[in-house]
């Protein structure tokens, strides 16, 4: 479900792709997002100045596990200042566009990006005094988005998706754009 006239927020990777990719933004929308300058933890922090500047605006920010952990305290900023910012975590307990990259280019060699760290992100959000949802399939995430919109109040909602979902298109590094790639060109492959 998308919020219209919302401020979305994207901090740094697979996360940032999707939401590129399949958010709808109308003339009262906006997307803020670090672009490809790799910033994680710009998120939640920017999600935080876009809402105390626009009050009446939804504020939602898209984020990776790996991102969020980067400024999770500011969650207690958010309750403080009463920010009801959906805060939507992709948790794939990687860091998902590094693994993906690692997966694809570089043999299966991963190195640096298993987070697997038990961070329960509902018990964390709940201890800082904002709301904690966990959704594990795609018929939760409707019932979870509006129980968000009408707590009013700072709210964490952990999407735990599969540690191989992948961004596609993409392009490897270096290469011409006429080199794209999706899942069917890897299928064709194998």
């Amino acid at each position: 479900k998308e919020f219209p006239h919302s401020i979305y927020v994207t901090d740094v990777g697979q996360h940032q792709m999707w939401a590129t990719q399949y958010l709808e933004l109308d003339e009262e929308s906006q997307l803020i997002t670090s672009g490809g300058l790799g910033t994680m933890g710009f998120g939640f922090p920017a999600a935080i100045g876009a809402k105390i500047a626009n009050r009446d605006k939804d504020v939602v920010l898209v984020t990776g596990d790996g991102g969020f952990q980067m400024n999770i305290q500011e969650l207690a900023t958010a309750v403080l200042e009463e920010l009801p910012i959906i805060n939507c975590i992709f948790n794939n307990t990687y860091l998902g566009m590094v693994r993906q990259w690692q997966k694809l280019f570089y043999g299966k060699r991963y190195s640096q990006t298993i987070l697997n760290d038990g961070v329960d992100f509902v018990k964390v959000a709940e201890a800082l005094g904002a709301e904690g949802i966990r959704v594990t399939k795609k018929e939760e995430v409707a019932p979870a988005v509006e129980k968000a919109i009408a707590l009013g109040k700072p709210v964490v909602i952990d999407c735990v998706i599969d540690c191989d979902d992948k961004v596609f298109p993409m392009v490897p590094a270096g290469a011409p754009i006429e080199d794209v790639f999706d899942q069917d060109d890897l299928n064709k492959e194998a």
